[in-house]
This record gives structure tokens, sequence and C-alpha cells, in this order.
């Protein structure tokens, strides 16, 4: 089996420490909080929007090229109805306050994840946003809408299956990029770094494959309240740590 390609080595920014291309959030805490302040939960994901807007632009001007969030997992649908709708509307209220000026900017916008069961006027938006933002080059932003990864393993899986019994791939031809290749994320690299705020310390079925030398970075800081501080915090460690993807360390241990 061809072995994966490793992760892009990371680029020098303009302090001379190396920028990941690729970061991955977990945003979390939003429901916390808004407890912690006597507001419904909300309030605290209405401000998680607000996180990801400063987020989004101070990725940019750090030098990061791809950003891609967890937004709503395919366990959140065991949320109360209330709030699995406010989430929904904040998607609507982002997509239409920021398309214009994310494709000004260069920003080409992917929603990941599947599509069955979110309401036809939130599958529009999610069309007009990658339709509108799908030549642009300069920052990417990938959105995991209804995403599951274990699910996203087991569809390619089963692609790849479907194509072998269809006699459209030999079984010896399926190798790790082959597979890879069948995720929802073929065309961008796998993440240099994960951040997941709020102290919890799990991935939660979020980019299991695509996070298998990715640098993990667990802040206690709640979404809200997160900004450019916190991601060059987490940027500065990163840049601390030698990656090695399974090689001997540079001293030799």
């Amino acid at each position: 089996m061809t072995p994966a390609a490793a992760p892009t080595p990371a680029r020098e920014g303009d302090g001379a420490l190396p920028v990941p291309d690729h970061v991955a959030i977990i945003m979390d805490g939003n429901g916390r909080w808004a407890r912690g302040r006597g507001f419904p939960r909300s309030v605290g994901h209405e401000r998680g929007v607000e996180a990801l807007r400063r987020t989004v632009t101070a990725a940019a001007d750090m030098g990061v090229t791809s950003l891609t969030v967890f937004s709503f997992s395919t366990e959140n649908w065991s949320r109360p109805l209330a709030e699995v709708n406010a989430l929904f509307a904040l998607l609507r209220a982002y997509v239409k306050r920021d398309l214009a000026k994310l494709h000004r900017e260069g920003t080409r916008i992917r929603v990941i994840g599947s599509r069955e069961g979110l309401p036809d006027d939130i599958l529009m938006l999610i069309d007009e946003a990658e339709t509108v933002t799908r030549e642009n080059a300069k920052f990417n932003l990938t959105i995991a809408f209804n995403y599951g990864s274990r699910a996203e393993i087991a569809d390619a899986a089963r692609q790849l299956a479907v194509d072998a019994v269809a006699g459209r791939i030999r079984p010896e031809e399926i190798d790790q990029s082959v597979f890879g290749s069948r995720l929802l994320t073929p065309d961008l690299p796998d993440p240099d770094l994960l951040i997941r705020t709020s102290g919890e310390c799990r991935v939660s079925n979020f980019l299991l494959w695509q996070l298998a030398y990715a640098e993990l970075v667990f802040m206690p800081v709640l979404w809200p309240d997160f900004g450019a501080d916190h991601l060059a915090e987490a940027l500065e460690t990163y840049a601390r740590r030698e990656r090695r993807f399974g090689a001997v360390s540079a001293a030799g241990e």
C-alpha cells in the first residue's frame, strides 16, 4: 500500500516562525458561555458567529491559507429542536451577511457534511455560497455542517466497494491516496493544527482521517470569547513544536 503523503511543511511567517497552512477548529463552549451569563443558549451561538468572523479575518492576516471549522455535527440533531433551528438560523445569517465580503476578499467557501435533512433554503444558501466563491483561491473557509467523520469514512469505503464490484477499480489499487480522494476534503491539505476551545480535550468525530499528523492545541477559552490573541497563542504553540511525522527528531530522540 502506498503510504499517505506527509502534510506540507509549514511556511515561515513575517516573524520567521512556521505558520500552518491549514488550521481546523472545534468551536466549543457557546452554551457554557451563555449559561454563565444567564443568557439563553441561542445568545451563546450568536456570539459564537461573531467569534468566527474575528477568527476568519485573523487567520488570513496571520498567513493561514485554509480554515476548517466544526459548526454542526450529526450528533447535534439530538439537541432541543429550538436550538437546532437557532443554529440553522445562524448559518443563514452568516452566509447572507458575509458572503459578499468574503467573495471580495478572495475566500472560497465550502460546506462539508450530509445534506440529508437540511431545510431547502439552507441547501440553496450552501449552493449559492459555494458557486459564487468557487474560483477564489486566496483563502479557503470550510464549514463542517451536519458533519460526522465516521460517516464520511464509511461513505468513502462504500463508494470504493461499489466501484470495485462494478469493476471500475481493482481492490489492490485502493491505497491511502485513493481512499483520501473519496473523502469530503480531497483538494485541501490535511490540517497542520487543530484547536479546540472550552478546555475539552477530545476530537469529537471531527476529521479523524485528516488529523492523523496534526498538532493538537486545547484552550480553556470559551468560543464566544475567542479572538486574534488566542489564535496567535495557538499558532505560537504550534511553532514551538517539532513535527516528525513518525520519523526521528532532529535531536535523534
